[in-house]
């Protein structure tokens, strides 16, 4: 029987009565769905998150395949529910449709897909089946509904009752070898469920047995595998790939995986801080013709900060667009061990006159263009600059001690040090950075200039921490040993003259306005924070603005799910037009109604304060006539929503920098392609 010796396994009478009750097990009740939880479940977090494996919900699922195929496959059968040849062509149509997963794990995609197909042919099917029977005078009620001229062709279309979508049309490709199996029995499965919900539709159907090819899956890296060998593609070919591939992060790749990116984006520049996501997106662009449509469940970081003008420039130079986004959704599923991360979804294809949408909390929206950052807008790319487009101060980071902690104190090394030597309460100051200012914490620092400096040596304590602080910054590198000929200060030594604001860099994703501050010159800002010096108070509620925070949280880079301020990306590039004197004082009592509503609750930290859960009435209302203060200053007319304010946003960064590169001579304003030089990882 079989070509090589073949170890047949023992079977007891305990394993032959296990064969026999799942035989009798009613497998229509069990959803293939069940075995991606099972394997998320079961698999290790440390190997599942090496992988960047996740297992996709049927909801999240149908968030894809909706939109991508199954929504357009349904308008054509309304189109055609009265029209024989109309049925009998989408018959044909999705008889032969290809779907390719690339990362297909378990096979979710895969099964759901087929099932929902299998559910369109069998709709079909009863649809043609009522005109025969119209046709033959058995529902004399239908035949007000059908033209004569169709009951004549309907007569010509008797169509045999067998299922003509084939697993032999779907396609995967999946590193995990346990995965890779498990894919393969449950699409065997899944066509057993849907052979009898065939039968129990038409009494007859495709048998089950014996079984057939499982589907195309193949076992390896789909980063190193040519998907045109995985699934060959025909000049007329229908195929929808889709999926949700690994999420991790540029930073989190192993050597195997760093490879994986070196090899696809070989020639590109910057790449090395991509997502691994992106080696999917690319091979995708690469991968579309005329009638091939990708859609991918990623992370939203795809779609935010550098890593837009690293990737989609080279995707949309293909001739590739984005015709449908899901933007930021909670992904979620029903595993153990799920992941909570913020995903999208990103559908491709070549460029078309056909319509686009973007789905934003549930609500569909027809739109113009898809950009790189998921938004109703051209397809410009926001840079890193080194000055504020608009008329903006310039923004720090906080001053560096580079001092290994000896020029700190807390409160209670401070007071003893006062305790003994009370002269010495001048030459502290207290500190503040990211996490101080957000949450109230008092810490110091000692703070000397020339004038100063023989005090605080001759005081044994003092003398004994700045003696340290040049020995470390002597053993230090280069920006250490620049400063060890002055021990007593920070290595960066700036300070406001009358006030300062303080920005945070990381803040939660869950704040609706930034947690900023705004501290008098007796407070030192330190380096986890950025800083504002003097400046004016409209500056505050700028950037203390929901419209802001809108343009942070679309541009900013991210420290897990929390947004990460840049000076180059969220305050020099943001958009603001020229104000009057009015609008500015308009501003400025906005922020002195909400400085006051601050201070009615001055025991609560910024934290508290600015929990979306948790925060104060009266502080959110003081907000929102700050935000619509803001707002008014770039047109009267309000805004819907976030949508709508982005693409004001958009529109009006592509006006300045047209305008700065007129004003430098350079009339022509385009996106920057790739270079062509390779970078590897640092």
């Amino acid at each position: 029987m079989f070509s090589k010796p073949h170890n047949a396994p023992n079977f007891t009478r305990r394993s032959r009565n296990v064969v026999i009750e799942s035989g009798e097990l009613d497998w229509s009740a069990i959803n293939p769905d069940i075995f991606g939880s099972m394997i998320q479940a079961v698999i290790t977090p440390e190997h599942r998150g090496g992988l960047g494996m996740h297992y996709t919900s049927v909801p999240n699922i149908m968030k894809v395949i909706e939109p991508l195929f199954l929504t357009e496959l349904y308008e054509e059968f309304e189109a055609a529910k009265y029209d024989p040849r109309g049925l009998n062509k989408l018959l044909e149509r999705i008889g032969i449709i290809k779907i390719f997963d690339p990362a297909c794990g378990s096979g979710n995609f895969l099964i759901i897909s087929y099932k929902e197909l299998r559910l369109l042919e069998i709709k079909i099917l009863q649809q043609l089946q009522t005109f025969q029977k119209v046709a033959s005078g058995f529902e004399p009620n239908h035949l007000e509904l059908i033209p004569k001229a169709q009951l004549t062709l309907a007569a010509a279309f008797q169509r045999p009752m067998f299922s003509r979508i084939e697993l032999e049309n779907f396609y995967g490709i999946e590193l995990d070898d346990f995965a890779h199996e498990i894919a393969i029995l449950s699409l065997w499965l899944a066509q057993h469920q849907m052979n009898m919900k065939f039968k129990e539709a038409f009494g007859t159907g495709n048998p089950t047995l014996p079984l057939k090819e499982g589907g195309h899956i193949t076992q390896g890296n789909a980063t190193r595998i040519e998907w045109q060998k995985v699934c060959p593609k025909k000049e007329n070919d229908e195929i929808y790939v889709l999926g949700n591939p690994p999420y991790l992060g540029g930073k989190l790749l192993d050597d195997i995986q760093k490879e994986d990116t070196d090899i696809i984006f070989n020639g590109f520049d910057n790449y090395y801080n991509l997502d691994y996501i992106a080696c999917w997106f690319y091979k995708a662009a690469l991968y579309i013709t005329k009638n091939i449509k990708v859609a991918f469940v990623s992370t939203n970081s795809i779609s935010q900060g550098t890593q837009v003008f690293d990737l989609w420039p080279s995707i949309f130079n293909k001739n590739i667009e984005i015709f449908f986004a899901n933007k930021n959704f909670q992904w979620s599923n029903n595993a153990k061990n799920k992941a909570a991360v913020i995903c999208s979804i990103i559908g491709l294809r070549e460029k078309s006159i056909s319509p686009k949408y973007i789905f934003s909390n549930g609500i569909k929206y027809q739109v113009k263009n898809i950009n790189g950052y998921l938004s109703n807008a051209a397809n410009i790319f926001v840079q890193k600059r080194t000055i504020p487009l608009s008329n903006l101060p310039i923004m720090n980071q906080g001053n560096i001690p580079l001092d290994s902690g000896y020029l700190m104190f807390n409160d209670i090394e401070r007071e003893d040090i006062i305790k003994l030597y009370p002269t010495t309460n001048a030459l502290f100051k207290k500190v503040t950075g990211s996490v101080e200012s957000i949450n109230n914490l008092v810490r110091w620092c000692l703070w000397l200039s020339e004038n100063n400096l023989p005090l605080a040596l001759s005081i044994p304590p003092l003398k004994e921490r700045i003696d340290k602080v040049r020995d470390f910054r002597i053993k230090g590198g280069t920006n250490a040993k620049s400063c060890a000929n002055r021990p007593h200060q920070f290595c960066m030594v700036n300070n406001a003259k009358s006030a300062q604001i303080v920005i945070p860099i990381v803040s939660s994703e869950r704040r609706d306005y930034i947690p900023i501050s705004y501290f008098d010159s007796d407070f030192i800002v330190i380096h986890s924070a950025y800083v504002i010096y003097d400046p004016e108070l409209y500056i505050f509620g700028l950037i203390n603005s929901a419209i802001h925070l809108l343009w942070v949280k679309t541009f900013s880079g991210k420290l897990k799910n929390d947004s990460r301020y840049s000076v180059g990306l969220c305050w020099y590039s943001f958009p603001f037009p020229e104000i009057n004197h009015e609008q500015k004082q308009e501003l400025e009592r906005n922020v002195y109604q909400v400085l006051s509503e601050r201070e009615k609750h001055s025991e609560k930290t910024l934290a508290q304060l600015y929990d979306p859960d948790k925060m104060p009435n009266g502080l959110r209302e003081a907000h929102h006539h700050l935000d619509l203060a803001v707002e008014r200053c770039y047109r009267s007319k309000p805004f819907l929503n976030d949508d709508e304010r982005l693409e004001y946003l958009f529109k009006l960064y592509e006006q300045m920098i047209a305008e700065e590169k007129e004003r430098n001579g350079e009339l022509n304003f385009e996106p920057v392609k790739p270079k062509t030089k390779k970078k590897k990882y640092a």
